[in-house]
């Protein structure tokens, strides 16, 4: 068999093996909230989020257009497959780093910081203009505007209900919150499996199989199953430090955060096509519903370990993707 088709297929399986880490590590994304704050059982929780992923993945593909053809151009045949392999190993090895840790660390800043890593120690050119513009610019404004979105949402509701009874208050906030998780999981496979739709079909431009930025069906199935799949497989220790080390959430807050956050992913994917991190979105709206509470609610030592992990994650998943392409480079004809 050619080579460079043992190399598209070896990136194919890899690709999905990435968005399967990708469901299991972000799995909590959709169901933190949800769970910690008993509006759902963990397995009725996991079951929605797989389903509203595999729905979500299939109703775009402008974020999985950016990631095929904006962070790098790796050249056709088997140097450039090694490019994009190298690429999501490195993602997959810090998404599994961080998935131990405990860290909701952001799987879509991994493949991008993997892919920009090998294409650096390809010398494969690196479109910095769209890393800039829609990396970024994303990562910063994508927490920011969810912790602000959320405080003041937040503070709405908080003034709407204050003559409410409480108990009946939240029993309606907590079945409220099955559709805000749907929405949110949804939101997770809008964003999350198009990556790994871009990336496939980068290793297919590659290995000369596909031409222009469209993405196949096929492609778009298998990758709306792979994170499906995953999602059900759970995150268990990435959701109790969302769901409940960063602060303890009642189900009015857990509404607020998972609609927040599943906005800002519908209005970057629909109007942008910008791959943020769910991760930093749902994260960031946690924290904005929590300090409406008080400041000190907010457990900021538990928010700064975090903080830490989304810093590392671009240039770590860089480093180690440049030096796995350097290794398997040797080992190219």
């Amino acid at each position: 068999m050619d080579l460079t088709l043992v190399l598209v297929l070896v990136v194919v399986v890899v690709a999905l093996g990435f968005d399967f880490t990708n469901g299991f590590h972000d799995a909590a994304n959709a169901i933190a909230t949800s769970v910690s704050t008993r509006a759902l059982t963990p397995r009725t929780a996991l079951v929605l989020a797989a389903v509203m992923n595999l729905v979500g993945a299939l109703l775009g593909t402008g974020v999985a257009e950016t990631i095929g053809s904006g962070i790098i151009t790796p050249p056709v045949g088997a140097s450039g497959l090694a490019v994009v392999l190298a690429g999501l190993l490195g993602a997959i090895a810090w998404n599994l780093v961080t998935w131990w840790l405990g860290l909701p660390s952001s799987s879509s800043h991994a493949l991008i910081g993997g892919l920009t890593g090998a294409g650096l120690a390809s010398a494969t050119q690196v479109h910095w203009d769209v890393i800039g513009g829609s990396v970024v610019v994303p990562m910063v404004l994508s927490p920011l505007v969810g912790f602000a979105l959320a405080y003041a949402l937040m503070v709405a509701v908080l003034w709407v209900f204050r003559r409410r009874p409480f108990g009946r208050t939240m029993r309606r906030f907590r079945m409220a919150q099955t559709v805000s998780a749907a929405a949110m999981a949804l939101g997770h496979g809008l964003q999350d499996a198009q990556k790994t739709m871009g990336v496939i079909a980068l290793a297919l431009v590659a290995g000369g199989l596909h031409e222009g930025t469209s993405i196949p069906l096929w492609v778009k199935l298998v990758a709306a199953s792979a994170i499906s799949l995953g999602t059900y497989a759970g995150g268990w220790r990435i959701m109790r430090t969302l769901g409940r080390r960063v602060i303890e959430l009642d189900p009015a807050r857990g509404f607020v955060a998972e609609t927040v956050a599943s906005g800002v992913l519908y209005a970057t994917a629909f109007i942008f096509h910008a791959p943020i991190s769910t991760t930093h979105t749902i994260t960031s709206a946690i924290m904005g519903v929590g300090a409406t509470r008080r400041l000190s609610a907010v457990r900021w030592g538990v928010a700064g370990n975090i903080a830490v992990a989304w810093v590392l994650t671009i240039p770590a998943s860089a480093l180690v993707a440049a030096g796995l392409y350097l290794g398997v480079h040797v080992l190219l004809p």
